[in-house]
């Protein structure tokens, strides 16, 4: 990370703000290093029967803020967290290239090996959701069931979430946007630590949050809650304004039709990042599954609205208190 206030815009842009708390669902799990692919990866489960694994966003976010929202259904079901390569507690990649769509996902199934899991559940927000629908396709004989949180199907569909973050910074914003301009206009793009400075300068809470009072819970000790290399390596060099790379080459659309796993897709109504415009595109192109669109939410309908979400999760799923 190269400056904090850069910390803080990419923190907002996947729906994390570092704030300690005094307790936290974290306390109650521990981290266990599992060597896959020569990397060591940070996994932490617990719990017993109906397996699910919780893919964070991003790409570069660590698995604290799914575990602050998700740990507590270690009580019905056994919940796996991880940190993917170069995220959190895990190992940095050798390579910056190694950073990849394809490369999470066979981490997601090293880890499957490694818990002698012959089946689970795929639980994926923002970034994730494109790991898991990539794991799901891949690997269908090992996918029980999924739930894409406020999610992208394509690479079509991330470049809409720059377009729309960038839309409303500049009409929102206009004063901190002639920098910007400024700086594009001489040859700057989104991984230059100069521009960085800059067009992190925003408050971007508006776009992520249809409540910008709230917060996530992460852990009282934060090591690296973001990893900008994995970000840039995943999204390209200029992916905040011209998305390449491995996501700008995803394109979902014409394989979803034939997951088999049931699968549940929640949008947010207020989402700036995974914009219902897009989002409702589900409803073509995976008409098998259910889709709800949460209509007092931006990009974490889970903290937004609670109770309807935590409730039809817990029915789509099974689980019993």
């Amino acid at each position: 990370m190269k400056t904090q206030i850069t910390l803080l815009f990419i923190s907002f842009v996947f729906g994390i703000q570092v704030k300690a708390q005094v307790t936290t669902i974290h306390d109650e799990f521990e981290p266990e290093f599992i060597n896959i692919n020569g990397y060591q990866i940070n996994v932490e489960t617990k719990g017993k029967g109906n397996p699910m694994v919780f893919i964070a966003g991003g790409p570069g976010n660590s698995h604290d803020y799914l575990q602050g929202n998700f740990g507590k259904y270690h009580t019905s079901a056994q919940v796996v967290f991880f940190d993917a390569l170069g995220r959190g507690l895990s190992e940095d990649a050798k390579d910056k290239k190694e950073y990849s769509i394809q490369g999470d996902v066979e981490t997601l199934e090293g880890i499957r090996k490694a818990l002698a899991l012959p089946k689970w559940t795929l639980v994926g927000h923002s970034y994730g959701t494109v790991v898991a629908q990539a794991y799901a396709i891949k690997y269908p004989q090992y996918t029980e069931k999924m739930v894409l949180i406020n999610g992208f199907h394509s690479g079509l569909m991330w470049q809409a979430n720059c377009d729309s973050y960038n839309h409303y910074a500049r009409t929102h914003f206009p004063e901190k946007w002639k920098a910007v301009d400024s700086l594009r206009a001489a040859g700057y793009v989104s991984s230059d630590p100069e521009f960085l400075k800059a067009y992190g300068s925003f408050p971007t809470k508006y776009i992520y949050y249809h409540n910008t009072e709230l917060n996530q819970p992460v852990p009282k000790n934060v090591k690296r809650s973001w990893n900008l290399d994995v970000y840039y390596n995943i999204v390209g060099r200029d992916g905040d304004f011209h998305v390449t790379g491995d996501m700008g080459d995803t394109d979902f659309r014409k394989q979803l039709k034939e997951i088999k796993s049931p699968t549940l897709i929640i949008a947010g109504r207020y989402d700036g990042v995974s914009t219902p415009e897009f989002a409702i595109q589900y409803k073509t192109y995976m008409p098998q599954a259910e889709f709800v669109m949460f209509e007092k939410s931006g990009h974490n309908p889970y903290l937004e609205e609670p109770e309807n979400f935590f409730k039809l999760f817990e029915q789509f799923l099974s689980i019993k208190k």
